[in-house]
């Protein structure tokens, strides 16, 4: 019975890695809004899940190995992009799984989402800036190139962080957000598979 209950997790764990990793192949651009490199996803939702179902560790290694097979099976940045997607994940679902776990109830959940989003946007901020554009600038034609783009839409950005802070992190946070309203939306008929036979006594979300 204890070795059924210790796979649970980890079968749980690797269900929603590989669900993350497709979610982050359904990827979109808005380029109304941010250049069209910067895409739109909801590859968080699963981490989030198990943030809140599992554990906060959880959550980080489903964000950890979502982005290891999005590396293996169609990463075209040399594993950045999944570096950074990790780092930022890891941090929205971190912060919002210790949250939850002190105060397993409804608006607990709503305040740690809304903190881990938070959290994401700005900790976007300095991967973004410090990693990722750095090395996307080496592959897409410099970091004038990549500043063009965010000038088509606002004329007035002068510099890369003024980009990251009007466009990224807003960005960031609504992104953090939608996968928020959809954990909250599919929580409860997904109990019976993130909790197993606990789902009946599950209090919280």
């Amino acid at each position: 019975m204890q070795a059924k209950s210790s796979i649970r997790p980890l079968a749980v764990t690797a269900m929603l890695s590989a669900v993350g990793c497709v979610l982050m192949m359904l990827d979109f651009p808005i380029p109304m809004l941010i250049p069209s490199f910067v895409k739109m996803d909801v590859s968080e939702l699963p981490a989030l899940l198990a943030s809140f179902s599992l554990g906060p560790g959880y959550g980080v290694a489903v964000c950890l190995v979502k982005n290891v097979l999005a590396a293996l099976f169609h990463g075209s940045t040399g594993g950045i992009g999944e570096v950074c997607n990790f780092l930022i994940g890891a941090a929205f679902t971190g912060v919002a799984g210790l949250l939850y776990r002190r105060n397993k109830t409804r608006r607990g959940a709503v305040v740690a989402s809304l903190a881990g989003a938070v959290v994401m946007a700005l900790v976007s901020v300095p991967v973004n800036f410090f990693i990722s554009y750095p090395v996307y600038a080496t592959m897409y034609g410099g970091m004038d190139a990549i500043l063009a783009a965010y000038r088509e839409i606002n004329p007035g950005m002068g510099s890369l962080l003024a980009c990251l802070l009007v466009f990224n992190m807003p960005f960031t946070l609504v992104k953090g957000l939608v996968d928020s309203v959809l954990c909250f939306l599919i929580y409860k008929p997904l109990s019976p598979i993130l909790h197993g036979r606990q789902a009946r006594a599950a209090r919280g979300v």
